[in-house]
């Protein structure tokens, strides 16, 4: 598969098997234990991780990652809180950090307002220094729910200066210009979202999933396909179906709420985020073997 991102990173996540992109909201339930949650998910199998960070008005979010982003803001996470966080991360896989728009356009807005009150100049503000200071970081791609593909230039420049790739989130209704729009912004892996509506775990896998693929399939970009997997045998049945990866997030968001109810150690939740980042780290991986398969003898 060719390399069509900025990091090289996330392309040899992609490069050679299914890739496992799960996701946590930093700072959930408190700074320490975050740390810890995102370590075990990395020790799990992840290829790349998805950090978010958290806003206030999630739209794209069900009720589990609305939860987990309430009690992180709660706990106090902030942009520079977040990207300490990163920088404290002894991990292996990329990082990639999911938020809102409107964090990303004022980041530096009071330091900038500030600077130029003592110049006489004015202030600007931007997806710049978001981006800036996201990869000194080490942060390597971004994914922005709300950002429509139409207003998205001003970032992409700045993700192409940096080196940071810009995922974007393709809907089952995605069709047409406006997917012909998205995929020529797209850098690094494309996040096919496999039902409508919002996040949330599932029992089932979607239909609307192979018919997101095949559309999907004349444009040369990694597809990671996220909304509703929680168990192995989705993440089998998705990959097997022909995505490049999967996204996993509500399945382990609950584990950290369930943690938060019932009062359990940080090293417990670490070692059930850990074992179901094998399951499902497994469970691409037959996918993907059995997609290799010749027909006639699977």
């Amino acid at each position: 598969m060719a390399d069509t991102g900025n990091s090289e990173a996330i392309a040899a996540a992609f490069a050679d098997g299914p890739a496992y992109v799960p996701y946590l909201a930093v700072g959930d339930p408190d700074y320490e234990a975050s740390l810890e949650y995102v370590r075990a998910l990395d020790r799990g199998g992840a290829d790349v991780i998805e950090l978010g960070l958290p806003f206030s008005e999630p739209i794209a979010e069900g009720p589990t990652i609305q939860g987990a982003l309430v009690r992180s803001l709660d706990a106090g996470m902030t942009p520079d809180r977040f990207f300490a966080f990163a920088e404290e991360l002894d991990v292996e896989a990329p990082l990639v950090c999911m938020t809102y728009y409107n964090l990303i356009y004022q980041y530096g807005g009071s330091e900038a307002r500030s600077a130029s009150d003592a110049s006489g100049e004015t202030a600007s503000t931007g997806p710049r220094p978001f981006v800036e200071r996201a990869a000194a970081a080490g942060i390597e791609g971004l994914v922005v729910p709300d950002l429509p593909a139409e207003e998205a230039d001003p970032l992409r420049e700045a993700c192409d200066e940096f080196g940071l790739d810009l995922v974007f989130i393709v809907a089952p209704t995605t069709v047409g210009d406006r997917l012909d729009r998205i995929m020529s912004r797209v850098s690094g892996y494309v996040y096919v979202q496999a039902r409508l509506g919002t996040t949330g775990a599932r029992s089932d896998v979607s239909d609307q999933t192979t018919q997101s693929l095949d559309r999907l399939a004349e444009y040369d970009v990694p597809k990671a396909v996220g909304f509703g997997i929680s168990s192995g045998d989705h993440a089998e049945r998705i990959v097997a179906g022909g995505a490049d990866g999967v996204i996993v997030g509500s399945a382990l968001v609950d584990i950290v709420a369930e943690g938060v109810e019932d009062d359990l150690s940080t090293a417990a939740v670490a070692d059930r985020l850990e074992a179901l980042s094998r399951e499902l780290k497994a469970g691409a991986e037959r996918g993907h073997a059995a997609r290799a398969e010749p027909a006639e003898s699977r």
